[in-house]
């Protein structure tokens, strides 16, 4: 059966004939148009501000020349009705006086005048309506007041016109007065001012759109060389800055704070640089005489040697050991990890590390307050106070006190080590939390340490929001350490 004339095939129909799946046209149609979309909308931040100013300049000016030709019409509607309504209730105290002449003038600016009695009788009529019939029959009304307004033409005119109508009682009964007045002027300013929006409204929006183009290249050329710079800068040259622009703007602060985390970015890989070399440095000493040792007994299987061998070869596996673990964690301090937060007794972490130096080379004297409780981790509180103690002992000559109190006033605890060795040279206060740092009368192989010490000690500190300084003293070193004390 063949089909009726004007047949269409359905969606579906034309899927299967074009051997696709039902919908998949339409679907295909929609994803074509959002990919359209998305490559005609403005990827940069000049065309977003561009196009973002001339749409809001676009609706203001018209939302504005909408509103002037509004108010400009009702303005001139109103004042030629007004006009109206002054002539039609002057007639209309001509006719109820009996002075109502056949013929009657309009003054300037009424199109039109025309007076009907009661049964639709033209009772007078300016020239343009001399033998034109009655605009509306008459209707009794209150007499005196202005019966009607309407816009109509009841003469050949070109322009709209507004008619009032009011109705006055005379000897011979209710007389209704007709007045027109053309809106002409209010006719030839709409298009006047509607053919001058439709030039200039585009004109202005395109001069915006131009202006906001240029000013806003001109902005972000500085971004631009910002970029450009921060692209070629490679970790072989991080030297480099960006150039601050002279106008002290967001842009010119924006420059600064990039040259800031550069400076930092570059100070954090020198140090990591130095870091690498010192660790490496560090690890080759205690490597090479445990191989030298090694190889000492290899090639004399001597007995008797064999235990000074074993013993030094054993020191140095414990200095690797301790070096290594002082690495490890030194690393994880640097990996900027969320320090623990556990509410840690201060008080038994400085005894117990205390008690376990009674018997060594030099006697530590304990002075330490009860209840104190901190924020932190136990293992990192004893790796301070330890680190602390080593360095004091290493060189004291016969005293350390180790001392633990509470400052109400700055809600800290603070932790003093002292002792009555050599001190440091105040040009070495700093110096001495650095790492692989060892002053001179620490350098020797037995007595010295690895240089980490009190560098991480002083880490662990800040990590766990304290300090560690050193402090002034009449004998020796005085270091100290403040942490927060736990608020709950």
């Amino acid at each position: 059966m063949g089909r009726a004339t004007g047949w269409r095939p359905t969606v579906a129909e034309r899927d299967e004939q074009s051997g696709a799946a039902p919908g998949a046209l339409p679907r295909r149609a929609i994803a074509l148009l959002r990919r359209l979309a998305r490559r005609l909308r403005p990827r940069s931040v000049r065309a977003r501000a561009t196009l973002g100013a001339s749409a809001v300049v676009a609706l203001a000016l018209g939302v504005a020349s909408f509103g002037l030709l509004g108010l400009l019409e009702n303005n001139l509607t109103r004042n030629a009705q007004a006009d109206a309504e002054r002539q039609a209730v002057l007639t209309a105290g001509l006719a109820a006086e009996g002075r109502l002449d056949t013929v009657l003038t309009p003054d300037r600016g009424i199109d039109f005048l025309q007076v009907v009695d009661a049964h639709g009788r033209v009772l007078a009529a300016s020239p343009n309506l001399r033998g034109r019939p009655a605009l509306s029959a008459a209707r009794p009304s209150e007499p005196g007041t202005v019966r009607g307004t309407w816009n109509g033409r009841p003469v050949r005119e070109e322009h709209r016109q507004r008619v009032v109508q009011v109705t006055v009682a005379t000897g011979s009964g209710l007389v209704t007065v007709y007045a027109g007045t053309s809106l002409r002027e209010a006719d030839a300013a709409d298009e006047f001012i509607r053919a001058s929006l439709i030039f200039a409204v585009p004109l202005l929006v395109l001069t915006v759109a131009l202006v906001t183009w240029r000013v806003t290249g001109w902005a972000l050329r500085p971004v631009e060389a910002i970029r450009a710079e921060v692209a070629e800068i490679s970790d072989r040259d991080l030297h480099r800055r960006v150039p601050v622009p002279g106008s002290q703007d967001e842009i010119a602060r924006l420059a600064a704070t990039m040259n800031t985390t550069l400076d930092r970015l570059e100070a954090s890989v020198i140090r990591q640089r130095q870091f690498i070399a010192d660790a490496s440095h560090e690890l080759r000493s205690p490597i090479t005489v445990l191989r030298t040792q090694l190889e000492v007994a290899q090639a004399h299987p001597d007995p008797d040697l064999w235990g000074e061998l074993v013993n030094g070869a054993l020191e140095d596996t414990v200095r690797l050991q301790d070096l290594a673990s002082d690495l490890l964690l030194l690393a994880r301090l640097d990996t900027a990890q969320t320090p623990p937060s556990a509410a840690v007794d201060l008080t038994e972490v400085v005894r117990e590390v205390a008690r376990a130096r009674k018997g060594d080379r030099v006697a530590v004297d304990t002075e330490i307050a009860p209840g104190v409780t901190v924020r932190g981790s136990a293992l990192w509180l004893a790796r301070i106070v330890t680190n602390l103690l080593d360095n004091a002992q290493r060189h004291a000559d016969r005293s350390v006190l180790l001392a633990l109190r509470v400052d109400e006033a700055h809600g800290t605890a603070v932790l003093e080590v002292r002792d009555d060795g050599p001190g440091i040279p105040p040009a070495d206060r700093e110096r001495v939390f650095e790492r692989f740092t060892r002053l001179d009368d620490a350098r020797s192989r037995d007595q010295g340490g690895s240089g980490l010490g009190l560098a991480i000690a002083r880490d662990i500190a800040t990590h766990l929001g304290g300090s560690l300084t050193v402090q002034d003293s009449e004998r020796g070193a005085h270091l100290v350490a403040r942490l927060p004390l736990d608020a709950t």
